[in-house]
């Protein structure tokens, strides 16, 4: 099966081709290394997350700080900007490590089920009980268990849930037993959950509780320096996958991944270069953008001429110029390829402070 080739980050050749220029993402230490002088510390990977930003290595310093505790771990974040990686590099590096690390979407479970899948019941509980069922409390004995999505829960379980933070027991549903167990708690929320306790729609003792050590994810849009990494492991991942082979990532199109907000975060970061994969015919990465405007139609960074961005829009200009081999003006050049004035295209290179190399 083909793997993806390295993807160099380093300087780049001028459209001229007679010099070579840096390219603005500069280079990075590649995944697993250790940081050079120059770099405040750590790799660019740690228990699966990537990424060397000053915001992401805040959290990280977190993680380790309140890993080794049993404090319980409140996360919040957007959709998708990886609170399930960050809760299980909790586990990870904490001494329950060799202990189960159980999952539970509160948003995904009915409400009526809810209980029982946390709990457990016993058999004859209700009508479908016909046998007995341990609960995720019981089967994260010793380990730690996740509640994501943790403002989704109804009111009537949180009382439950209070108790078992506080004692370390329950009753399954149906049965009179009390159930001790040995639980980190760690959850995370996309929600306020602040304004939630003030218009009564989560008890503020169930989140003091659970706020012990609050800690936020940034969005990508705030870390935009780990953009080019993410992309980078997303395409070995998913090109060795697939059996596909990509050797380098042009610059314009990691520019304009960079520009790119990436309201989906992560999740859609990772969306966007599979999809691209796929649309690669060759060994260079075919990069297609969603629009800013948060439109389902996607933008082609490889696009030609008409088709502006405010993301794109700088490594659309580099990418004529480039194909122009540096030229302005003519019919060959990158103005007449972006259906653009030459004085037009001039005034934009100036704005975006890329140099002209010819007339």
């Amino acid at each position: 099966m083909a793997t993806a080739a390295v993807i160099n980050y380093g300087s780049n050749p001028s459209f001229s081709g007679s010099e070579w220029v840096p390219s603005n993402l500069g280079s990075y230490p590649q995944p697993g290394e250790f940081a050079k002088p120059g770099y405040d510390r750590c790799s660019t990977e740690f228990e699966g997350m990537v990424g060397s930003s000053p915001a992401l290595r805040a959290v990280l310093d977190q993680v380790r700080m309140v890993a080794p505790t049993d404090a319980t771990v409140l996360i919040d974040g957007e959709t998708g900007t990886g609170k399930e990686l960050i809760a299980h590099a909790i586990h990870m590096q904490s001494e329950r490590r060799q202990r189960p690390f159980v999952k539970v979407n509160c948003a995904a479970i009915p409400a009526e089920l809810l209980e029982s899948e946390l709990f457990g019941h016993e058999r004859g509980a209700f009508t479908s009980a016909v046998a007995q069922r341990i609960g995720r409390f019981e089967a994260a004995d010793g380990g730690t268990l996740f509640l994501d999505e943790i403002g989704e829960m109804p009111l009537h379980l949180q009382t439950k849930l209070l108790r078992v933070l506080q004692e370390q027991e329950f009753e399954r549903v149906g049965g009179t037993r009390t159930i001790r167990v040995n639980v980190r708690i760690v959850a995370a929320t996309n929600r306020d959950l602040k304004k939630m306790v003030y218009e009564n729609r989560f008890r503020a003792d169930l989140y003091y509780r659970l706020a012990v050590f609050p800690l936020s994810v940034p969005p990508l849009r705030e870390r935009r320096e780990d953009v080019p990494l993410l992309a980078r492991h997303f395409v070995r991942k998913h090109a060795r996958r697939m059996g596909r082979t990509i050797d380098s990532i042009p610059t314009y199109a990691l520019e304009a991944l960079a520009a790119y907000d990436w309201p989906g975060n992560i999740r859609e970061l990772q969306n966007v270069i599979e999809r691209s994969i796929v649309l690669s015919n060759g060994p260079e990465l075919y990069v297609v953008l969603p629009e800013a405007t948060g439109k389902s139609t996607p933008v082609a960074v490889h696009s030609g001429p008409s088709n502006f961005s405010e993301c794109g829009e700088r490594a659309r200009v580099l990418h004529a110029l480039k194909e122009a081999r540096g030229r302005v003006g003519g019919p060959s050049g990158a103005a007449a390829k972006l259906g653009l004035k030459r004085t037009t295209l001039l005034s934009r290179m100036r704005k975006m402070n890329i140099a002209r190399l010819y007339e």
